[in-house]
């Protein structure tokens, strides 16, 4: 209920951070990032798989490199096409906050009486995030080490959404804008941020057919302090949906 000093309570006494350590192997292995919670998880179509390898194959090492590791760190798989899966497909999870921590410049020799994470864990689209809460949560909260008080309190969630399949007008009119414009065959690939309104948009236009894109080209850092645009690839991808729009004309 409140802290202790370390010399007098440590050894009989479990460290909060360590019963929240446990609390975590549940949810994640820490040695390779997989989630252990199958109510996180779908059957991946074939389709997507054979998506993430061939934008793996055209992206290369530059799928990784483009983020700034510190010296000797790397990627979580030396597989490209596993990392592409990995962001948009499969669950993962991030430690977004903490409580419970004394500053470091101020930190004493106590046991701390409790230690708070915020987590997000990102769901793979077609998952339903009710579903998913109540399964970590159950793994969470059942059976706590040395019987301490674990809660598992709901914050803000969302379901990940992914675009229907292309008709074969419209993956036709992709491909031929794709080689127009970059001359370089069209490729498709997941991403793991959340854009809530494209799921919006395919609950209320549910026959609709989706090209979601983006003018942020090589290096354009979405988001950061330095974010720019990239001028001739911006142009290029306004012609492509330029073009894309043309042919739905004609198509309609």
């Amino acid at each position: 209920r409140e802290a202790v000093h370390s010399g007098h309570g440590s050894g009989i006494v479990p460290s909060s951070f360590r019963i929240m350590r446990q609390l975590l192997t549940r949810i994640e292995d820490e040695n390779t990032g997989e989630l252990k919670v199958p109510e996180l998880y779908r059957e991946l179509k074939p389709s997507e798989l054979q998506q993430a390898k061939d934008v793996a194959d055209v992206l290369g090492k530059e799928l990784v490199e483009e983020f700034p590791w510190v010296e000797g760190a790397g990627p979580v798989s030396s597989d490209l096409t596993q990392c592409l899966l990995n962001r948009s497909l499969r669950p993962t999870l991030m430690v977004t906050g903490a409580g419970g921590f004394n500053p470091l410049a101020t930190a004493g020799n106590i046991v701390r009486p409790s230690t708070a994470l915020k987590l997000s864990i990102r769901l793979p689209p077609g998952v339903d995030p009710k579903v998913a809460f109540d399964a970590v949560k159950k793994v969470v909260e059942k059976d706590p080490p040395y019987g301490a008080s674990v809660t598992f309190t709901p914050a803000h969630s969302g379901p990940g959404w992914a675009a229907p399949e292309h008709h074969p007008w419209l993956a036709s009119s992709c491909a031929e804008a794709s080689k127009t414009f970059f001359g370089k065959e069209v490729r498709y690939i997941g991403e793991g941020g959340s854009i809530p309104f494209m799921g919006l948009l395919g609950r209320k236009f549910p026959t609709a057919q989706f090209v979601v894109t983006g003018v942020l080209g090589p290096q354009s850092n979405a988001h950061g302090p330095n974010e720019f645009l990239h001028i001739d690839f911006a142009k290029r991808v306004t012609c492509c949906v330029a073009q894309i729009l043309a042919h739905h004309h004609g198509h309609a």
